[in-house]
């Protein structure tokens, strides 16, 4: 993953409390510890933010792309595997494709990011996409990660969050 050098949205640049409320919405509970301390649940390390159980943990430098990013994997994932879940959120590459694209629709849900701020990020950290962009990606090649999430029940048909997790 990319380095803290990278100019990506971060906790700290956005704050927790509509972030908090909108994890909420899925079970959710957001817990942010110390600064340079190692997150529990990370798969990547570093500020990449973790996952145990239904607790999503990050630092203040934890950027906002990877708090989302790990939250739609809870939200994407069966619920067998939600039971067990200690940083490894597991799952196929359908699964991972839905994951980003869910990430995305959430960040229209967050005041002041924005799918174009989410589209910058991914960009930045370094997702990789057929097309060379999120943006291209979402807009021309997502169709499958869309029908994915729609068959899962995790959005409507007219891309609308519907705030409940997989198998609910």
């Amino acid at each position: 993953m990319a380095s803290n050098s990278i100019e990506v949205l971060r906790l700290s640049d956005y704050g927790h409390a509509a972030l908090a409320g909108l994890l909420g919405r899925f079970g959710l509970l957001l817990e942010i510890g110390p600064d340079n301390a190692a997150i529990e649940g990370s798969y990547w390390g570093d500020e990449e933010a973790g996952l145990v159980g239904r607790r999503l943990l990050a630092r203040r430098d934890t950027p906002l792309h990877s708090l989302l990013h790990e939250a739609c994997h809870y939200i994407c994932m069966d619920a067998q595997r939600r039971q067990t879940l200690n940083t490894d959120a597991g799952g196929d590459h359908d699964e991972e494709n839905a994951v980003c694209y869910l990430q995305i629709l959430l960040a229209d849900m967050l005041p002041g990011v924005g799918r174009d701020r989410m589209f910058k990020d991914m960009d930045l950290w370094g997702y990789s996409f057929r097309l060379g962009s999120a943006r291209s990606w979402f807009e021309q090649d997502a169709r499958d990660a869309q029908q994915w999430l729609i068959r899962h029940r995790i959005i409507t048909e007219s891309n609308t969050v519907a705030c409940r997790l997989r198998d609910e």
